[in-house]
């Protein structure tokens, strides 16, 4: 454990030196540069929490991240068809099922009454021939 504190102070010690020596002087605040560096220096993690705090100046909106750009793609895919909305209010969509299960009842019956004359042999449809 006291390898990993050592490794991740050091690391923020290199990192500070580094964006001390970058910055320009106008963006450096308190203290010069050089009072930075060496601070950072002889006192590595409290001059680097002091430089990052305190130091160092950061743009308006912020510290910003990185951000991943996607990758073009050489065709667009078209964009999915928005779903329907439904406007109905909520008696109408009640009898508009109520409609469909009586059509689907009806549909029944007459299937079944097909079938009950169908079987029988005295209908209208086979005397003909």
């Amino acid at each position: 454990m006291p390898i990993l504190f050592s490794l991740i102070t050091i690391g923020l010690m290199v990192f500070a030196v580094v964006d001390i020596i970058r910055r320009d002087d106008s963006d450096v605040r308190y203290l010069p540069r050089i009072v930075w560096l060496l601070l950072v220096i002889l006192l590595p993690l409290l001059g680097s929490v002091l430089w990052f705090a305190l130091g160092r100046v950061y743009p308006e909106g912020g510290i910003r991240l990185p951000r991943r750009r996607p990758k073009p793609s050489r065709q667009q895919a078209p964009a999915a068809p928005a779903m329907p909305i439904d406007t109905r209010t909520t008696e109408q969509q009640i009898a508009d099922l109520d409609r469909e299960i009586e059509e689907w009842r009806l549909r029944e019956e007459i299937e079944k009454r097909k079938k009950e004359h169908g079987g029988s042999s005295s209908g209208p449809e086979t005397q003909e021939g």
